[in-house]
Protein backbone atom coordinates (compact mmCIF):
# COMPACT_ATOMS: atom_id res chain seq x y z
CA UNK A 1 0.00 0.00 0.00
CA UNK A 2 1.43 3.64 -0.98
CA UNK A 3 2.24 6.00 1.60
CA UNK A 4 2.95 9.18 1.07
CA UNK A 5 6.35 10.98 2.19
CA UNK A 6 3.81 13.52 3.50
CA UNK A 7 1.69 11.26 5.50
CA UNK A 8 4.72 9.80 6.71
CA UNK A 9 6.48 12.86 8.13
CA UNK A 10 3.14 13.53 9.72
CA UNK A 11 3.13 10.38 11.43
CA UNK A 12 6.93 11.09 12.52
CA UNK A 13 5.76 14.27 13.92
CA UNK A 14 2.87 13.09 15.91
CA UNK A 15 4.94 10.12 17.45
CA UNK A 16 7.63 12.71 18.10
CA UNK A 17 5.33 14.67 20.01
CA UNK A 18 3.63 11.46 21.99
CA UNK A 19 7.10 10.28 22.96
CA UNK A 20 7.84 12.61 26.06
CA UNK A 21 4.37 11.56 27.50
CA UNK A 22 5.52 8.09 26.77
CA UNK A 23 8.49 7.83 28.67
CA UNK A 24 6.64 9.37 31.10
CA UNK A 25 4.62 6.57 31.49
CA UNK A 26 7.13 4.07 30.70
CA UNK A 27 9.61 5.63 33.67
CA UNK A 28 6.47 5.84 36.15
CA UNK A 29 5.98 1.64 35.16
CA UNK A 30 9.63 1.29 36.31
CA UNK A 31 9.87 3.37 38.66
CA UNK A 32 12.28 5.62 37.57
CA UNK A 33 10.76 9.21 38.27
CA UNK A 34 12.86 10.22 41.02
CA UNK A 35 12.15 10.44 44.73
CA UNK A 36 9.32 13.22 43.81
CA UNK A 37 7.73 11.76 40.90
CA UNK A 38 4.96 14.30 41.03
CA UNK A 39 7.72 17.43 40.46
CA UNK A 40 9.74 15.44 38.06
CA UNK A 41 6.07 14.83 35.83
CA UNK A 42 5.70 19.02 36.21
CA UNK A 43 9.25 19.64 35.26
CA UNK A 44 8.65 17.11 32.15
CA UNK A 45 5.80 18.29 31.27
CA UNK A 46 6.62 21.99 31.35
CA UNK A 47 10.00 21.64 29.16
CA UNK A 48 7.64 19.43 26.62
CA UNK A 49 5.35 22.54 26.81
CA UNK A 50 7.69 24.79 25.97
CA UNK A 51 10.04 23.03 23.20
CA UNK A 52 6.81 22.85 21.32
CA UNK A 53 5.55 26.03 21.50
CA UNK A 54 9.09 26.98 20.21
CA UNK A 55 8.81 24.58 17.62
CA UNK A 56 5.29 26.07 16.42
CA UNK A 57 6.70 29.12 16.66
CA UNK A 58 9.57 28.26 14.29
CA UNK A 59 7.37 26.79 11.21
CA UNK A 60 6.89 30.45 9.32
CA UNK A 61 10.53 31.26 10.12
CA UNK A 62 11.82 28.15 8.65
CA UNK A 63 9.19 28.51 5.54
CA UNK A 64 11.04 32.22 5.14
CA UNK A 65 14.44 30.98 4.97
CA UNK A 66 13.90 27.58 3.06
CA UNK A 67 10.87 28.12 0.95
CA UNK A 68 9.79 25.04 1.97
CA UNK A 69 5.74 25.38 2.56
CA UNK A 70 5.40 21.72 3.42
CA UNK A 71 5.79 22.72 7.54
CA UNK A 72 2.90 25.05 7.46
CA UNK A 73 0.83 22.88 8.46
CA UNK A 74 2.61 21.90 10.98
CA UNK A 75 1.92 24.38 13.19
CA UNK A 76 -1.28 23.55 13.84
CA UNK A 77 -0.70 19.93 14.68
CA UNK A 78 2.16 21.21 16.97
CA UNK A 79 0.12 24.04 18.72
CA UNK A 80 -2.11 21.62 19.90
CA UNK A 81 0.22 19.01 21.04
CA UNK A 82 1.44 22.40 22.96
CA UNK A 83 -1.78 22.88 24.52
CA UNK A 84 -2.10 19.54 25.23
CA UNK A 85 1.03 19.29 27.30
CA UNK A 86 -0.06 22.60 29.29
CA UNK A 87 -3.40 20.89 29.97
CA UNK A 88 -1.23 18.44 31.32
CA UNK A 89 1.36 20.94 33.16
CA UNK A 90 -1.62 22.61 34.53
CA UNK A 91 -3.43 19.69 35.92
CA UNK A 92 -0.96 18.00 37.38
CA UNK A 93 -0.45 21.29 39.54
CA UNK A 94 -3.68 21.61 40.72
CA UNK A 95 -5.26 18.10 40.57
CA UNK A 96 -1.85 16.03 42.39
CA UNK A 97 -0.17 18.95 43.67
CA UNK A 98 -3.05 20.80 45.52
CA UNK A 99 -6.17 17.80 45.22
CA UNK A 100 -8.23 20.63 43.05
CA UNK A 101 -8.55 22.62 46.13
CA UNK A 102 -9.47 25.89 44.55
CA UNK A 103 -9.24 28.30 47.85
CA UNK A 104 -5.71 26.62 47.91
CA UNK A 105 -4.78 26.56 44.62
CA UNK A 106 -6.19 30.87 44.56
CA UNK A 107 -4.58 31.12 47.39
CA UNK A 108 -0.83 29.39 46.55
CA UNK A 109 -1.00 30.92 42.93
CA UNK A 110 -1.08 34.83 44.04
CA UNK A 111 2.12 33.84 46.59
CA UNK A 112 4.22 32.49 43.73
CA UNK A 113 5.10 34.52 40.80
CA UNK A 114 6.06 31.73 38.57
CA UNK A 115 3.01 30.24 38.87
CA UNK A 116 1.47 33.58 37.97
CA UNK A 117 3.15 33.81 34.94
CA UNK A 118 2.51 30.07 34.08
CA UNK A 119 -1.26 30.71 34.44
CA UNK A 120 -1.07 33.53 32.39
CA UNK A 121 0.62 31.71 29.69
CA UNK A 122 -2.08 29.05 30.09
CA UNK A 123 -5.28 31.13 29.79
CA UNK A 124 -3.41 32.80 26.79
CA UNK A 125 -3.08 29.56 25.11
CA UNK A 126 -6.71 29.26 24.91
CA UNK A 127 -8.56 31.52 22.64
CA UNK A 128 -5.88 30.29 20.42
CA UNK A 129 -6.91 26.86 20.29
CA UNK A 130 -10.51 27.33 20.37
CA UNK A 131 -9.68 29.77 17.06
CA UNK A 132 -7.29 27.19 15.52
CA UNK A 133 -9.96 25.25 12.76
CA UNK A 134 -10.13 26.90 9.71
CA UNK A 135 -13.60 27.37 10.33
CA UNK A 136 -12.46 30.05 13.02
CA UNK A 137 -9.86 31.52 10.13
CA UNK A 138 -12.29 32.25 7.97
CA UNK A 139 -14.73 33.68 10.31
CA UNK A 140 -12.16 36.21 12.10
CA UNK A 141 -10.70 37.21 8.54
CA UNK A 142 -7.68 39.28 9.30
CA UNK A 143 -8.40 39.35 12.83
CA UNK A 144 -7.50 35.60 12.89
CA UNK A 145 -3.74 36.97 11.84
CA UNK A 146 -3.76 39.41 14.34
CA UNK A 147 -5.66 37.33 17.27
CA UNK A 148 -2.53 34.81 16.60
CA UNK A 149 0.10 36.83 17.06
CA UNK A 150 -1.13 36.31 20.85
CA UNK A 151 1.16 33.61 20.49
CA UNK A 152 4.46 35.30 21.28
CA UNK A 153 3.29 36.45 24.37
CA UNK A 154 2.33 33.06 25.79
CA UNK A 155 5.97 32.78 25.11
CA UNK A 156 7.23 35.43 26.71
CA UNK A 157 5.11 34.26 29.32
CA UNK A 158 6.15 30.60 29.84
CA UNK A 159 10.09 31.62 29.53
CA UNK A 160 9.31 33.83 32.43
CA UNK A 161 7.65 31.24 33.88
CA UNK A 162 10.10 28.56 33.37
CA UNK A 163 13.20 31.53 34.80
CA UNK A 164 10.90 32.48 37.89
CA UNK A 165 10.91 28.55 38.65
CA UNK A 166 14.45 28.11 38.32
CA UNK A 167 16.62 28.79 41.48
CA UNK A 168 20.52 28.23 40.15
CA UNK A 169 21.04 27.78 36.74
CA UNK A 170 19.61 30.38 34.10
CA UNK A 171 21.13 28.89 31.22
CA UNK A 172 18.30 26.95 29.51
CA UNK A 173 15.86 29.48 30.07
CA UNK A 174 17.77 32.19 29.04
CA UNK A 175 18.35 30.00 25.53
CA UNK A 176 14.62 29.34 25.26
CA UNK A 177 14.44 33.03 26.08
CA UNK A 178 16.75 34.06 22.76
CA UNK A 179 15.43 32.10 20.77
CA UNK A 180 12.07 33.22 21.09
CA UNK A 181 13.10 36.83 20.60
CA UNK A 182 15.15 35.94 17.61
CA UNK A 183 11.40 34.55 16.14
CA UNK A 184 9.86 37.69 16.91
CA UNK A 185 12.52 39.69 15.56
CA UNK A 186 12.57 37.97 11.95
CA UNK A 187 9.02 38.70 11.46
CA UNK A 188 9.75 42.62 11.77
CA UNK A 189 9.68 44.13 8.23
CA UNK A 190 12.71 45.67 7.77
CA UNK A 191 14.59 42.09 8.80
CA UNK A 192 11.99 40.74 6.71
CA UNK A 193 12.73 41.86 3.85
CA UNK A 194 16.86 41.80 4.40
CA UNK A 195 16.68 38.34 5.42
CA UNK A 196 14.70 37.39 2.20
CA UNK A 197 17.12 38.47 0.15
CA UNK A 198 19.86 36.99 2.08
CA UNK A 199 18.23 33.41 2.16
CA UNK A 200 17.12 33.34 -1.87
CA UNK A 201 19.97 31.80 -2.85
CA UNK A 202 19.15 28.88 -0.48
CA UNK A 203 15.35 28.92 -1.45
CA UNK A 204 16.25 28.65 -5.31
CA UNK A 205 18.82 25.88 -4.31
CA UNK A 206 16.28 23.93 -2.48
CA UNK A 207 13.64 24.62 -5.46
CA UNK A 208 15.78 23.18 -7.84
CA UNK A 209 16.60 20.76 -6.03
CA UNK A 210 12.46 19.91 -5.50
CA UNK A 211 12.58 19.92 -9.59
CA UNK A 212 14.86 17.28 -10.08
CA UNK A 213 13.00 14.82 -7.28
Amino acid sequence: MFVSRKCIFHILVHAAALLPAALIVWDSTRGQLTANPIQEITLRTGKTTLVLLVLTLSCTPFRLITGIRAVLPLRRILGLYTFSYACLHFLIFVGLDYGFNLPLIFEEVLKKRFAIAGFAAFITLLPLVITSTRGWAKRLGGDWQRLHKLVYLTALLAVTHFTWQVKADFRLPLLYGIIIIFLLVIRLPQVRAKLDELTLPLRNLISAIGRHK
